[in-house]
């Protein structure tokens, strides 16, 4: 599941997308139009990531938290992750990204949940690189779901083991996190892939999302190349 020690880029690259309000308040900007641009940054640096070798990136894009914001703010995230599955998938399925969304469909409106499904089935053959969009995500409702699946199955209590509960993850083929960049100067996961960020190596820098660009990028992979990841060993 984890990355080599030998190679300088990450298998699989976890975003958490901070700052996207700030950013806009800095810049005089109301604060849905941070949202806006951190969603066009996302794309740019996913795909600077898979030309560099990563081969997969995954993005917090809306929790299962986030529905208590304003339900203008709601109604505005939810149009841009409209976008994202209907209009901008089309572009990312051309260049061979394969897009799958974490998460679960409760209050997510219909339209929208289709457009995710349709999206994940038009790109499941693509191979060069795999955006995993965790939408109305939280790590752990999704390792209630696991343990509830594991149940259900009627696996006894001495057969459940790490590689079972990873079976049982939204996803499974996503494998575990090499490498987790939070922006913003935030210094936490919240609740993000708690299963799956186990062994991660953690970046926090200050900037706000929509500004982070792909310099800020390079030097963060310079930062893992550094670091000697020893999973718990000497």
């Amino acid at each position: 599941m984890h990355q080599d020690n030998s190679s300088s880029i990450p298998t699989h690259v976890g975003f958490i997308l901070d700052g996207n309000r700030r950013w806009a308040r800095d810049q005089g900007l109301p604060t849905l139009e941070g949202h806006r641009k951190g969603y066009e940054n996302l794309k740019t640096i996913a795909k600077v990531a898979f030309e560099k070798g990563v081969k997969y990136v995954s993005a917090y894009i809306f929790s299962t938290e986030n529905w208590s914001r304003s339900k203008d703010e709601v109604d505005y995230l939810m149009n841009l992750a409209m976008k994202l599955a209907v209009k901008d998938s089309k572009e990312l399925i051309k260049e061979n990204i394969k897009i799958v969304v974490l998460g679960i469909e409760d209050k997510v409106p219909p339209k929208l949940v289709k457009a995710w499904r349709d999206a994940e089935e038009d790109s499941k053959n693509n191979t060069g690189g795999t955006l995993a969009l965790c939408f109305n995500y939280g790590g752990s409702r999704e390792l209630v779901d696991a343990t509830k699946a594991i149940i259900a199955k009627g696996f006894g209590e001495n057969e459940v083991t790490d590689e079972l509960i990873s079976q049982h993850l939204y996803h499974p083929e996503v494998p575990d996190i090499d490498f987790t960049i939070r922006t913003s100067g935030e210094m936490r996961i919240s609740n993000f892939m708690l299963w799956r960020v186990r062994y991660a190596e953690l970046y926090f820098v200050d900037k706000h999302w929509p500004a982070f660009s792909e310099e800020d990028f390079d030097k963060a992979l310079d930062e893992f190349a550094r670091r000697n990841r020893r999973f718990g060993g000497n």
